[in-house]
């Protein structure tokens, strides 16, 4: 397939520009290496020296095209990289780490597919390799933001862990052993599995746990009950609090579906931690104390997991990139 196909259709050339995201933790010494954590809105970039110190982070809206945006992602990432070569030039980067979103066949160095994206099996470490001169380690984002959890965050010590993302959507990653458990990047697709036989999810299954408890699902439910458009999940939760009947439904349903979600995962897998982070996750003792308390009661024999928040916040696949690039330097 040529990436370059004008059917794709064509970017202005890109500039990097962009808001500096909040500060990422120190990875540690080792090999200076360049990491870009690509998503659909926007792409998050650093330069990490030997220390570990990130330079020049900061995010930058992801180019828009029609259909397929690999070629105009791979541009971008040739300009981000000359552009923190240019700044930092006594720092020079051994390898790169990038993570995208979709599905990721990271042994193949593929995105297999990703909606947002408009790609399909498009080979971007290879492309990236090319273009940036420098080898590349590629992974699914949420599966490197759980390596950054498991080397740096809340799963730290956790060789059995889930890595649960509840924001928009709902994501997650599995480690097991202390290692990512992929199955070719169809693993950890935690927000679509079954809770119920409703409503109709945006991936055409119906009752995905994404559908009715991620932070989006939560402020849609409760627009389409009240017709009152709330400023978030955390407004809907807010007015649960204070006697809001429509929208203690909600979040109670809500906690029902994501306790009915790790109790399966807890049965199955039988993880020592759950780390949750997103949005939701700010929700603090109404989410994590609510769900600790009816996993609980949900289950029986089980080793009940511990339920922890994530602390790498929305940077923890920059940092994941820059682990797993570190690790081809």
């Amino acid at each position: 397939m040529n990436r370059h196909d004008p059917a794709a259709g064509s970017a202005p050339p890109f500039e990097p520009s962009g808001a500096e995201p909040s500060r990422v933790a120190a990875i540690g010494p080792g090999a200076p290496v360049l990491a870009f954590d690509v998503g659909g809105t926007d792409i998050k970039s650093a330069l990490f020296t030997a220390e570990g110190t990130a330079l020049g982070l900061r995010r930058t809206p992801t180019p828009v095209v029609a259909g397929d945006r690999t070629a105009a992602v791979i541009d971008a990432l040739e300009a981000l990289a000359d552009n923190l070569r240019a700044t930092y030039a006594d720092v020079v980067p051994q390898s790169v780490g990038l993570v995208v979103p979709g599905i990721v066949d990271a042994t193949a160095g593929v995105g297999v597919i990703a909606t947002n994206m408009g790609w399909r099996n498009a080979p971007l470490r290879d492309l990236a390799a090319a273009r940036l001169g420098l080898p590349v380690a590629f992974e699914h984002d949420v599966s490197a933001a759980s390596w950054a959890e498991r080397m740096l965050g809340g799963a730290r010590g956790y060789d059995d862990a889930v890595v649960l993302v509840i924001g928009t959507g709902i994501a997650g990653a599995l480690l097991i052993g202390g290692v990512p458990y992929t199955a070719a990047g169809y693993a950890g697709e935690i927000g679509h599995s079954p809770i119920a036989d409703g409503p109709l999810c945006v991936c055409g299954a119906r009752g995905c746990l994404e559908a009715v408890a991620s932070a989006g699902a939560i402020a849609r439910r409760y627009f389409e009950a009240t017709g009152i458009e709330p400023q978030g999940a955390k407004d809907v939760i807010a007015r649960a609090m204070t006697g809001d009947a429509a929208a203690a439904e909600i979040w109670n349903s809500a906690l029902d579906a994501l306790t009915l979600s790790l109790a399966q995962l807890t049965a199955v897998f039988a993880p020592q931690a759950i780390v949750i982070g997103g949005g939701l996750s700010r929700a603090g003792g109404a989410l994590f104390d609510e769900l600790r308390t009816r996993l609980r009661e949900r289950l029986s024999f089980h080793r009940i997991p511990k339920l922890v928040a994530a602390e790498l916040s929305g940077n923890a696949g920059l940092l994941g990139a820059a682990l797993r690039g570190r690790e081809l330097a």
